[in-house]
Order: structure tokens, then sequence, then C-alpha cells
């Protein structure tokens, strides 16, 4: 059979078979009202953190030297995927991949990371997002924290400023409603930052779409903790309820109101939460109370900040009496930043990375496969892990089968249903093959099926080995002359042989089936 028909036939086998998975839970839900606890839709809360790699939590690294307790409880109450990947190895695309179901990619400025004043918004108008999905049937949408997809700030003339740096960010108008934020993309409130909240030229907390505390001048780095891990504070300016060194536990408190205040005023209807926290991207600024807590310096403190946070937002859902019908999604954005695996490994024998090769921003692995774990009481057995490989690209279409919503044929196009997987009922693989953008965006992807992983570039796609903190961690180049990278990830998962020369069929029909899908603009099957 060729290839093609093949990947068709999976392709249709899977579906029929997701649709059958559905059903069943539907029915069993229905009928046994007493053990499924609810036939309502449930809540839904996704937890993302913020250059968390696959290293950082103890359950996926037994040789993390920070504890993780509040997350390993998650993961054994739930399902630990061990195969699964953030969309893009940097924080923008991966967050636009995640709210739309779409590689970042296939639209305009999809490798571009915002700062301050940047933008506009990647999500087009009329772009149908996860948050649009769930309200559309029926949800309360929140979004508190780290937004970082693009706004439209204007200055006072009313121009549009899409410039990141500091001039630029100075000259906005903060009389003027912020555009293409979360609440022009399906969300009821937001509370965050329109970048990553400790470095950026713009330190200002945005409540809906207005800034109510504009910055005052410039932040004063003097009064700022001095490590390894603090130096990417940008020198911008900032409001003076901005605490820097506070802002996830300001993250955590609205979080906490909105879902004590949605069950006060309207119990019956279900939510979706979207929280995104600062940590632990640097500057590692971890609040008062978790400095020195943890062996392992200001970095190990900021994760055990961020395990706190993880354990205070599942402690709420139970104590509001709503856990049973509630699912817990937790993950991570890209891999760890270089900076803090360097030194975590050089300082405390913390590997952020481990077992991987690479770090944020390559297309090694290291730079996307991250924790992802759900937890869904009487759906998902607690204590399961899964290796179905998986990207953040997937939760759009697996809350759409949750829920029962249809996606239209211009929406989700490279996402996965994966209740199969969650519920535990898959039979084979779900995903025919799986798509990865590094840091440049179109130039730097790469592609995943079954054990083979090639990537359509030569070099890291992100970072450079050749000088510099990372230069210890280059490997050599088994195949120089090579235009793109192939790795047997089953028997070579530390990616250090290029088999591109040695396996040149397998490189084609990779090469092949990935500008196939660049070319018709999804991965997932064209709808009738």
């Amino acid at each position: 059979m060729k290839w093609t028909s093949f990947l068709a036939a999976l392709i249709s086998c899977s579906a029929l078979h997701a649709a059958d998975v559905r059903q069943t839970l539907l029915s069993a839900t229905a009928a046994d009202s007493q053990t499924r606890v609810s036939v309502s839709p449930p809540n839904i809360v996704i937890i993302l953190a913020d250059d968390l790699g696959y290293g950082d939590v103890r359950c996926y690294n037994d040789q993390s030297k920070v504890s993780t307790p509040n997350i390993d409880r998650l993961a054994s109450e739930g399902m630990r995927f061990i195969d699964a990947h953030s969309a893009a190895t940097v924080c923008t695309p991966s967050r636009y991949s995640l709210m739309t179901g779409q590689m970042a990619f296939r639209v305009p400025n999809g490798g571009t990371v915002f700062t301050g004043a940047g933008g506009p918004s990647l999500i087009a108008p009329g772009r149908l997002t996860l948050p649009a999905m769930l309200k559309a049937q029926g949800y309360a949408t929140a979004a508190v924290g780290k937004w970082h997809v693009g706004l439209t700030f204007r200055d006072q003339a009313g121009e549009a400023i899409h410039k990141g740096g500091l001039e630029d960010t100075k000259r906005i108008d903060f009389s003027r409603r912020i555009e293409g934020g979360p609440l022009d993309h399906g969300f009821d409130r937001f509370f965050g930052t329109a970048c990553c909240p400790g470095t950026d030229w713009l330190y200002a907390f945005i409540d809906g779409d207005h800034i109510p505390v504009p910055p005052a001048g410039p932040i004063d780095k003097s009064l700022l903790p001095k490590h390894p891990y603090a130096n990417d504070c940008r020198g911008g300016i900032i409001a003076p309820d901005f605490p820097i060194e506070e802002v996830d536990l300001v993250f955590l408190n609205k979080s906490r109101e909105f879902m004590e205040q949605h069950q006060r005023t309207s119990p019956d209807k279900p939510f979706f939460l979207y929280h995104a926290t600062h940590a632990v991207h640097l500057p590692s600024f971890a609040a008062p109370e978790f400095k020195n807590k943890t062996q392992s310096g200001p970095h190990g403190d900021f994760i055990h900040e961020l395990d706190h946070i993880v354990g205070e937002l599942v402690s709420i859902v139970e104590k509001l009496g709503i856990a049973d019908n509630t699912i817990i999604l937790f993950s991570s954005d890209n891999g760890p930043e270089t900076t803090s695996v360097v030194h975590m490994r050089a300082d405390h024998g913390h590997d952020g990375a481990r077992p991987w090769r690479g770090v944020k921003r390559d297309s090694w692995e290291g730079g996307h496969r991250v924790p992802l774990i759900v937890r869904w009481p009487g759906k998902v057995k607690p204590g399961t892990t899964s290796s179905q490989l998986t990207s953040l690209t997937d939760v759009m279409a697996t809350v759409a089968a949750i829920i029962g919503a249809e996606l239209p044929h211009d929406a989700a196009e490279d996402s996965f249903d994966m209740l199969p997987a969650w519920i535990g009922e898959d039979k084979a693989p779900i995903r025919p093959y799986l798509l990865e953008q590094a840091f440049a965006g179109q130039r730097t992807l790469s592609i995943r099926r079954g054990h083979w992983k090639y990537l359509d570039h030569t070099g890291s796609g992100g970072n450079n080995y050749a000088k510099g903190e990372l230069q210890p961690y280059a490997l050599p180049d088994t195949a120089p002359n090579a235009p793109g990278q192939l790795y047997d990830l089953e028997n070579d998962p530390g990616e250090t042989a290029n088999l591109y020369l040695k396996r040149p069929k397998i490189a084609a029909e990779l090469k092949a089936l990935l500008d196939k899908s660049k070319a018709e603009g999804r991965s997932t099957p064209t709808p009738p």
C-alpha cells in the first residue's frame, strides 16, 4: 500500500474510533450519573507554565533537584503524557497554536516573538479560537496572566503602534482601548500582561482591554535581585502597582476571584479558565516567601513557586466542590531557557531539558517536548501514562469532542482529537504525524512520523552552539554536507546521529509530507 493510501486509511479509522469513544463516553455518563458525577459540560482549567522543561518536573525526571509535589500529585490523579509537544519552541507562536489549533507558521508573522507594543494580534478577525468555541457552547471564559499573542496599542493621534521597542512603547496612549486582545478572541474577562511579565518594555497590568494604572517611569533595576538568572529584565517603563517579583501571586489571586465569583453567581454554568504564568520564564524572580526555599538557587525557588501555584489552583477547585466535574490540564509553552539550563546544570546538577538534546528555540526535542498532564475525575484514569504523540494544538479538537462542538473546515487545521487517549480507549496512534516550528518559523520546520524525525534545516533551528554558553553542549555533526537532519528517536533519542544521507528514502518521504502539509494548509484531513 502506498504511504498516502495508508495515511488516509489510518486517519479514517482513527476518526471513526474517536466518534465511537465519544458516544460510549456520553452513554456511560448518562447511564451512570452516580459514578460519573454529572452529565453537565465540565469546567476546564488550563495552566500554562512558561519555559518549563520536561526535566524540571520530578514526575518526568527522577533526577530533578527541585521537588514538584503538587504537579506530581496532579499526575498521580490523572494522565501523564510522555510524548507531548508545544507547537513551537518559543512563546508567541506556541500560544497562538494553543488558542487556535493551527500552526503559527501558516499565518503572517507566525514566527514573531512580541515585546512592548508589538503586534497586531496573530489571531485574525473571525478566526475560531478555543475560548470562542467554548463561549458559543455556553461557557464563561476568562484568561489570567501572560497573553503574548500580539495586541494593537495606539498613540495620541490614533495611529496603531506595532513595534516593540522602548521608544514606541512610550508612545502608547493609555486612555485608548487595546485592540486584538483576549476580549476580542472569545474571552469574557482578562487580567494580565501584553508580553513577558518579567522582561518587557511594558510593565503594567491589562484589565479587560485597558491599562487602568499606566507606567509612571522607568523600572529601577538596582532594586531587583542580582544573580545569573536575573539578567533578562529589560529596562522598560513600569506602573506603580506592578510588583515584578510577585506577579504570579497577583495572577493567582485573580484566578481565585474569578472561580469563586463564578460559583457564587453562576454555579450552573460551566467555565473555562486559562491561567498563563510568568514562572518560570527568566528573570527568575520568586516572590519573597519562596526565596531560599530550595537548595537549587533562584531558579529552583521559582520552580518551587510555580508548583505552589498549581497546587493552589487545584485546591481552589476542590474547595469549591467542583473538582469532579472539572478538567485540569497542565503544560508548558516550550522547553527551558538557555541560561537557566546552563547555570542549573553547572551550579546545582539539575537539567531542565533531561533527557533530551536542545533547549528553548531549538528543533531538537528539548526545545519542544514538554510536560502535559490531564486530570478529569471519573473519565481520565488516575496514575496513567500515555505515549501518544500529541501537541498543544490538539487541545482544541479534544475539547470540541468533549463538549460536542463541531469544528468548521477553516478552524483547528492542525488539531487532532485526543479524547480516546485521555480516557484510555486509544487502540492505535491518533496522529499520523506531528509538525513543529523552531525559532525562525517557516525556515526551521520539522516533522515527526512514528520514531522518525526530519528537520528541514541544518543546525539547531534557534540557538548558536558555535560560541557562548552553549558551546560546551555542541555535538559533532555526523552529516555536515546534508541539507537537513533525520533522526531515529527509537534508537537514538538523544538525536546524536544524523541519518539524512544514510536513509535518503525516509528523509525524502518526510520532506514530501511536510511540503504537502504546508501546501494544503493543514495536517488534519480535509473535511468534505
